[in-house]
């Protein structure tokens, strides 16, 4: 299933013709990115009073209770995140283009 995941990521980069080893790579490097892009997006809608909050339940690693946070205090956090997602595979595949 992995492998199945890491071809379809590949893909959507755009690239599937880069070795197996190199594609795990940059896309390990590109998820840490999206990953600090959803957070920014998701951190930009809480209220300033609850940022603390998140921190805290974000470093305690409970992902359940995050989630339940988040649904409450951002709902559309999900569509925050495919949003924020999408927009650095965008910016990938312009640099790639450059």
């Amino acid at each position: 299933m992995q492998e199945e995941m890491t071809a379809a990521i590949a893909a959507e980069l755009g690239i599937g013709e880069v070795p197996i080893e190199e594609q795990q790579k940059l896309i390990s490097q590109f998820g840490e990115v999206a990953l600090k892009a959803t957070t920014l997006a998701i951190v930009g809608k809480l209220a300033e009073a609850k940022r603390g909050e998140f921190v805290k339940l974000a470093e305690a690693g409970d992902a359940t209770a995050l989630k339940a946070f988040l649904d409450t205090e951002v709902p559309d956090h999900e569509t925050l995140a495919r949003g924020a997602v999408a927009e650095e595979v965008r910016r990938f595949k312009a640099f790639q283009a450059a």
